[in-house]
């Protein structure tokens, strides 16, 4: 499997794997804090059971997750289980803690 980077992964493969039929009582502004050579930060905007992707930080996020780029990719590619890597200290969430346990249904993470 070709390794992808966090803004492929961000950009392109987290909207295909949405599902906006679990996000109905999602309304939340999520900032990607990614840490490393090809990381950055992105915006995901979730409202009315859609999804927006954007590159840079948005100004009131309700929700920020850390992480480095290694740690992210694990995650997604099912090498690193979430619950963990939040209490290892791999992944930091600040903010609506509520919104991030239903973001992962909905196919976020």
């Amino acid at each position: 499997m070709e390794t992808k980077t966090p803004k492929e992964v961000l950009e392109k493969d987290l909207p295909s794997r949405f599902k906006p039929e679990k996000a109905q009582e999602i309304d939340t502004v999520v900032q990607m804090d990614i840490r490393g050579p090809r990381g950055g930060i992105w915006t995901v905007i979730i409202k009315d059971q859609k999804i927006e992707v954007k590159e840079g930080t948005h100004q009131t996020p309700n929700l920020t997750i850390e992480m480095a780029e290694t740690d992210f990719l694990d995650l997604i590619y099912g090498n690193l289980n979430g619950t963990m890597a939040f209490f290892s200290g791999k992944l930091k969430i600040k903010g609506d803690v509520a919104a991030a346990l239903k973001l992962k249904d909905a196919g976020f993470l």
